[in-house]
């Protein structure tokens, strides 16, 4: 299969695009970089051009209020252009329990871009994940001085970003499933829990102070961030991708 991978050189693309291609499909990587601006249009007629499937691994530059201008803007570019392509299958990569924090502007923009896809003229696919284990540094960072990180009590079920691309990629090259798949790591933590082993690895002496009311995680309750019913669970634990 031919495969337009929209945000090809970041953190998930790349490595999408190479389990694609060590599979034997033609995964082609689109970005800026190559010449695609997913904002205006640039790009597209060309990009899509071919491909079987496209998959949409961009992430708006903010998470703020412009993120729904963001979502809104690009997913409308890039259907009508996968509809005037032929494109038969369209896939794209969001949260686990979005619609469960609209205090988050970030997260109803990623609701936004989802009810999008559904309401579009591509068959789609949705895959949900996790918190990815690289971006727990930057969550601690958002409430850290010199000597404390505030965490909240939030529940979080982290995973490694090459499980997310793994899901992403064996999504990409099966029927649509007119739905969503939900991905997510084996083991669920308090997010103050999870800054404890952090720092712990890192050998940083700061201390973890239990914060309900510190940071983003704080707008999620209960378990709205944890993966329900027949989610697929990936193997890394965070200890082990910790360790590596």
């Amino acid at each position: 299969m031919k495969i337009a991978v929209i945000g090809g050189t970041g953190l998930i693309g790349s490595q999408v695009v190479k389990i694609l291609n060590a599979s034997g499909h033609e995964a082609v990587p689109h970005s800026p970089s190559t010449g695609l601006d997913l904002l205006s249009g640039k790009g597209l007629p060309e990009a899509l051009a071919g491909p079987d499937v496209v998959v949409n691994l961009t992430n708006s530059p903010t998470s703020d209020e412009a993120s729904l201008g963001f979502f809104q803007t690009t997913m409308d570019n890039l259907l009508l252009a996968a509809r005037s392509a032929g494109v038969g299958h369209a896939v794209v990569l969001s949260i686990v329990g979005a619609e469960l924090v609209p205090d988050l502007v970030y997260y109803r923009a990623k609701v936004l871009q989802e009810d999008i896809l559904k309401a579009g003229p591509v068959p789609y696919s949705i895959v949900r994940a996790t918190q990815f284990f690289e971006f727990i540094d930057t969550v601690l960072s958002w409430t850290s001085d010199d000597k404390t990180v505030r965490l909240p009590a939030t529940r979080i079920q982290p995973i490694a970003s090459a499980d997310v691309a793994q899901a992403v990629a064996e999504v990409c090259v099966r029927a649509p499933l007119q739905g969503t798949r939900n991905v997510a790591g084996p083991e669920v933590f308090t997010l103050d829990e999870l800054g404890r082993i952090t720092l712990a690895a890192h050998g940083d002496q700061r201390t973890v102070v239990t914060d309900n009311n510190a940071g983003k995680y704080a707008a999620a309750s209960s378990d709205v961030l944890i993966a329900k019913g027949d989610a697929v669970i990936a193997k890394t634990t965070y200890r082990d991708w910790l360790a590596r």
